[in-house]
C-alpha cells in the first residue's frame, strides 16, 4: 500500500519552494554559469596583461617570444577553463532534470493508481 500524499495548499509556489516540490536551482545555475563565465575572462585579462608586461619588459626578441607563449599557453588554459566550466554547469542542470523527470513520473504513476483503485473490482 502505497502512503497518501500529504494535504497541501493549492497554488502555492512558496510552498513549493519551502517543501522542495519544484527547484530553483534550474533558474540558478544560469546565474551561475555567467558569473564563472565573468571569472574566466578576468583570468584571461590577466594572462594578456602578463604577456605585455613581459613584451614590455624584455626589449629583445626573446622577450616577444616569450610573450608570445604566454599569451598561446593563457589563451588555451582559458579555453580548457570554459570548456570545463560548461561541462561542469550541464552536469547539474542534468541532474536537476532527471530529478524533475522522476517526480513527474511519480505523479503520473500515483494517478494512474489512483484510477485503477477508484474502479469496482469484478
Amino acid at each position: 500500500m502505497r502512503p497518501t500524499q500529504p494535504i497541501r495548499p493549492r497554488g502555492g509556489s512558496i510552498w513549493d519552494l519551502l517543501t522542495f516540490e519544484r527547484l530553483m536551482t534550474n533558474q540558478v545555475i544560469h546565474l551561475i554559469y555567467w558569473s564563472g563565465l565573468g571569472v574566466i575572462a578576468l583570468i584571461a585579462f590577466g594572462f594578456i596583461g602578463t604577456a605585455v608586461g613581459v613584451a614590455l619588459r624584455e626589449e629583445l626578441l626573446m622577450g616577444l617570444l616569450l610573450a608570445a607563449g604566454v599569451l598561446v599557453g593563457g589563451f588555451l588554459v582559458v579555453a580548457a577553463l570554459v570548456l570545463l566550466w560548461r561541462s561542469f554547469c550541464e552536469l547539474y542542470v542534468a541532474l536537476f532534470r532527471l530529478s524533475d523527470d522522476l517526480h513527474a513520473i511519480r505523479q503520473a504513476t500515483d494517478a494512474e493508481y489512483s484510477v485503477k483503485s477508484q474502479q469496482p473490482k469484478r
